[in-house]
């Protein structure tokens, strides 16, 4: 191979790694802060996350000569911020955490359980993926209006690079946080910024299980699994190894979430980067690129100290806001699958709300009883009917793209 046809897809590789780092790791820090992580347990869960993706990236991509890339759960950390009212006892949330990876490793060994949870209906688990994040994607508004100067300098670089340049949009108003930040003069003891890990005790309350585990894994397969391997499928790959990816997931999840790392999965919009022809012409050659990626990940890892660091220093709504930024593409595509069947925009808007709400029911979080309410919801209003063949009338208001 010829030092030239390489080139390109490690680049792709390291400029995907790059772009779902920075533009994600401050949700991710902000969600384990919430459910009651320290900073250096929440450190550690960076850590440990990008290391474990590294590897499953590695590891898979050159055993089966395909693009298999890996990423933390985005929609799980956002469901982690939503969820500091469910528990602030971190040994707790790392039960929860515990539970998604056996789920997932479940999922990966027995295929009857990924059939089952790709037929929830589309409506109600777009419907709970956009009522977690519309409270989040509120926050730049919010930011701005009580942190003019802070807040506005990023959300104004976002705006003219997602006009400009797109992909580098999000990573750019967080190096701009990042600058406003230091230079507002919070102090970051040099000592936080090594690596480290640390080993959490899980415990298992039987509500924060449920409250936060299952929608974790459920928000887990909806909103990263199943688009990772349509991302697969739309390049070419129309036989990735299931198995063996969402068992590896699983396994990592597992083993991880003792160490702060709640959940790992298929990545989905920085795959795109690297399976398609952009990394590489050749279909036979786009492994090169996650292997690139992977490698690069293993060294961002090291950064997690100091990224843990500046978003501990940050304002919290500051925080948010950049992940509200990141999060919008994610807010639209949950939005518009949502309510794209008019048949089931009730359903839709009902566990929309009940999720958005940020209702507090027995201690179990409004994920939890947006899948509920929408589920009864839509039993009682399709139960018996026939769904008609014919098209919606012309007035029907046509769906976004």
């Amino acid at each position: 191979m010829r030092p030239v046809s390489i080139v390109h897809p490690i680049t792709a590789g390291i400029v995907a790694s790059i772009t779902g780092f920075a533009s994600s790791f401050a949700l991710l820090i902000a969600g384990l802060r919430a459910v009651g992580a320290t900073e250096a347990e929440a450190a550690s869960g960076l850590l440990v996350l990008c290391v474990f993706q590294g590897v499953l990236a590695i590891t898979l991509s050159l055993r089966y000569r395909m693009p298999l890339s890996f990423a933390w759960s985005t929609p799980g950390a956002a469901l982690l911020v939503a969820a500091h009212k469910t528990t602030g006892n971190f040994h707790a949330a790392v039960g929860a955490f515990l539970l998604c990876g056996v789920l997932l490793l479940a999922t990966g060994l027995w295929p009857w359980l990924a059939r089952t949870m790709t037929r929830i209906p589309r409506p109600i688990a777009s419907a709970m993926l956009a009522g977690i994040l519309f409270p989040i994607c509120l926050a730049p508004v919010e930011a701005a209006v009580q942190l003019p100067l802070l807040a506005l300098p990023p959300i104004v670089v976002w705006l003219v690079l997602t006009r400009l340049a797109p992909r580098w949009a999000v990573a750019a108003a967080v190096v701009v946080t990042a600058v406003a930040v230091v230079l507002s003069g919070p102090h970051i003891s040099a000592v936080h910024l090594l690596p480290s890990i640390r080993f959490v005790v899980p415990s298992f309350d039987p509500l924060v299980l449920v409250g936060l585990g299952i929608p974790l894994y459920i928000v887990t397969m909806a909103g990263q699994n199943v688009p990772g391997f349509a991302v697969l499928r739309t390049f070419g790959y129309e036989h990735p190894p299931a198995r063996a990816m969402l068992t590896g997931a699983g396994i990592a999840t597992t083993v991880g979430s003792v160490f702060g790392a709640y959940a790992l999965n298929l990545s989905a919009i920085t795959a795109a980067m690297m399976a398609g022809p952009d990394a590489h012409p050749d279909r036979d050659r786009r492994w090169i690129a996650t292997v690139s990626s992977g490698t690069a990940y293993l060294v961002l890892g090291l950064a997690a100290g100091a990224a843990t660091a500046l978003v501990s220093a940050s304002p919290p709504i500051l925080i948010t806001a950049v992940a509200g930024l990141a999060l919008l593409g994610a807010l639209i595509s949950s939005l518009t699958a949502a309510f794209e069947d008019p048949q089931h925009r009730i359903v839709a808007i009902v566990t929309f709300l009940v999720v958005a709400s940020g209702l507090q029911l027995l201690n179990i979080g409004s994920a939890f009883w947006g899948l509920i309410v929408g589920a009864i919801v839509m039993l009682v209003l399709t139960t018996g009917r026939r769904r008609p063949t014919e098209a919606p009338p012309a007035t029907e208001p046509a769906d976004p793209d």
